[in-house]
């Protein structure tokens, strides 16, 4: 009797979300709102660069001992790190598990053609694999040094982001990648507003010109660094 209770015992609620495809497309929209708060924040950070070494190099520091004295240093950059890799663990299964839910549910092809999707959308997987790749790229280059083109300086950011900037292949990588995030936050923006609730007919225009407006400025605001380095604005 005891195994058949357990056996019966209903999923718990959070199983069941994940388990549906509502639940699925909800995670994937929180998760992608929380990537975008953060990517907002660090545009801004970047930016500080203009302002020259010491302002740029007093907000990598401020990164490390804000918190405190509450926290302890690094605590505060480790809580933003581990909310980030769970949005972004989170967002990518997600997204995974209903590529592959929704091929099986359409096994072979339409007989007529669905009706041309805009460049964002039909890129949306191959982006969202360029920008995981350049996620591990962009740790290894600038946050563990492991990968960097110079001699890697701990606590000196500045340098290290001139050293990156200064090859053409950092510009490449980095250029190629931010060009992928526009095109997915255009898309993903509105797509994230309609599965949480907050698309209406009405509001459709003002949705998609807030989701292009921000995929524009966070695209030319992280754009301007690589392209300040190469033309020397910024040495």
């Amino acid at each position: 009797m005891a195994l058949a209770t357990r056996t019966d015992r209903r999923p718990s609620m959070t199983r069941t979300l994940w388990d549906s495809t509502v639940g699925k497309k909800a995670i994937m929209a929180v998760s992608g709102l929380v990537m975008l708060l953060y990517l907002v924040a660090h545009m801004i950070g970047n930016l500080k660069i203009f302002f020259g070494t010491d302002e740029f190099n007093g907000y990598a520091h401020w990164l490390r001992v804000m918190g405190e004295p509450v926290l302890h240093y690094e605590w505060g950059l480790w809580i933003v790190r581990v909310v980030l890799v769970a949005a972004v663990v989170l967002h990518a299964v997600s997204a995974y598990q209903l590529s592959r839910r929704d091929l099986r549910a359409r096994p072979t092809k339409y007989v007529h053609k669905r009706p041309r999707a805009s460049y964002a959308t039909r890129t949306m997987r191959y982006g969202g694999v360029i920008l995981g790749l350049f996620i591990v790229w962009h740790i290894l280059d600038l946050t563990t040094g492991t990968v960097h083109s110079g001699g890697f300086q701990s606590g000196h950011p500045y340098q290290n982001v001139i050293d990156t900037f200064s090859t053409w292949y950092g510009n490449v990588i980095y250029i190629v990648a931010m060009l992928a995030l526009g095109l997915h936050i255009q898309h993903g923006f509105w797509s994230a507003a309609q599965t949480l609730g907050a698309g209406r007919a009405s509001r459709d225009r003002v949705l998609k010109t807030l989701g292009n407006v921000l995929a524009l400025v966070l695209t030319v605001g992280f754009i301007s660094v690589p392209v300040a380095v190469m033309t020397g604005v910024v040495s």
